[in-house]
């Protein structure tokens, strides 16, 4: 594993290119920061700045190579890399509240986006008019939808929100693709028809996954609590309460490893194989060493100074990162297997965690 800062600010989303050599981040502000990778170091080589509001999301498509970004200020953006610069394309979203989050499909065709105006826009490019139209999936979300993950059918898009559920809707553009074949979720799938409503029993839902087959489907709620539900065996939830601070983020490592993180600054492992049997591995953290250092005269009276005590207390997690992870991203290997994946946290930090199957 191998940790890298950006600085002092929050990253509050982060996204890859196809070859990982370069990386999309937000430090919590109007911005998009992109870095490219050069030996062990990470140097700064575009700034996205068209947006007014605070960056919530981005994606990076990895064959067309093209950015996707959404921010507070109701706004979304395709970027294009044209003669090493890249060009906004304004997208025709039609909210009146903050977006949250967006997610390109697996055919990159579309993407869809969440919104605090309780809607999610699938947007698709219409090539007459040169623009990019959106279609609104409206009932029956009663809040903001905080978090996205489409099927790798190109058609099914799930969606967590603050109104404690958990869905599964129909994203089928009639326009832009052909009429899809049944799935385990469901054999009828006109745009905005919802296949799944699973509540929680009492929390946001933070971030959501599908598994690499698309048959089963993972989120995490502010209850602590992480939940699986498998479209195989008659869309069975399994449900695992657990003793840790609340999880933000859930990314499928293979078809039963599971790995999530969130304001305990660590990921943690967990396994599914089936109805009933959800459990919790173990961590994926390397406790950091405390060496205890002989304290200065001056350092000795600076502390009585400070904290009123004569004690050096470090104050450092033993976690790599040292505040909440907000986001997790594959970096090596398809979903199916994957060998590397990353984080981010509010402590400004970027670890890239090495797992073994």
């Amino acid at each position: 594993m191998s940790l890298y800062s950006f600085g002092l600010d929050p990253v509050s989303c982060h996204a890859w290119n196809k070859d990982r050599t370069q990386i999309a981040i937000s430090p919590n502000n109007t911005e998009v920061h992109i870095y490219q990778k050069s030996g062990k170091e990470w140097t700064k080589i575009h700034e996205l700045t068209q947006h007014s509001g605070r960056i919530t999301g981005i994606d990076w498509a990895p064959i067309s190579n093209r950015i996707v970004t959404c921010a507070s200020d109701r706004n979304a953006y395709v970027w294009t890399l044209k003669d090493r610069v890249w060009k906004p394309t304004l997208v025709l979203l039609r909210i009146n509240r903050a977006a949250t989050c967006v997610k390109w499909s697996p055919l990159e065709n579309k993407f869809a986006l969440g919104s605090g105006a309780r809607i999610i826009s699938v947007c698709y490019f219409e090539k007459e008019n040169d623009w990019w139209l959106s279609k609104h999936i409206k009932k029956p979300i009663r809040s903001t939808v905080l978090s996205l993950d489409w099927h790798p059918n190109n058609i099914l898009l799930a969606a967590g929100s603050s109104d404690f559920q958990c869905r599964v809707f129909s994203g089928y553009i009639k326009d832009i693709e052909e009429k899809p074949g049944p799935t385990a979720w469901g054999s009828k799938m006109p745009f905005g028809e919802m296949l799944l409503e699973q509540g929680d029993d009492g929390g946001w839902v933070h971030s959501v996954c599908f598994s690499p087959s698309g048959n089963s489907l993972a989120w995490v709620s502010h209850s602590s609590t992480i939940l699986v539900t498998d479209a195989a065996n008659k869309k069975t939830v399994t449900q695992l309460k657990t003793e840790y601070l609340p999880l933000l983020a859930v990314l499928y490592l293979n078809e039963t490893e599971i790995v999530a993180a969130g304001h305990d600054c660590c990921p943690y492992q967990f396994s599914y194989t089936g109805p009933g049997s959800l459990k919790y591995i173990g961590k994926i953290d390397l406790p950091k060493q405390n060496s205890k250092v002989n304290m200065s005269a001056m350092q000795h009276f600076r502390n009585l100074d400070k904290r009123a005590t004569t004690e050096n207390e470090n104050t450092d997690l033993e976690t790599l990162h040292q505040n909440s992870i907000s986001q997790l991203c594959i970096v090596e290997g398809d979903r199916s297997k994957v060998t590397k994946f990353s984080s981010v946290g509010l402590d400004g930090d970027m670890v890239i965690w090495d797992f073994k199957h």
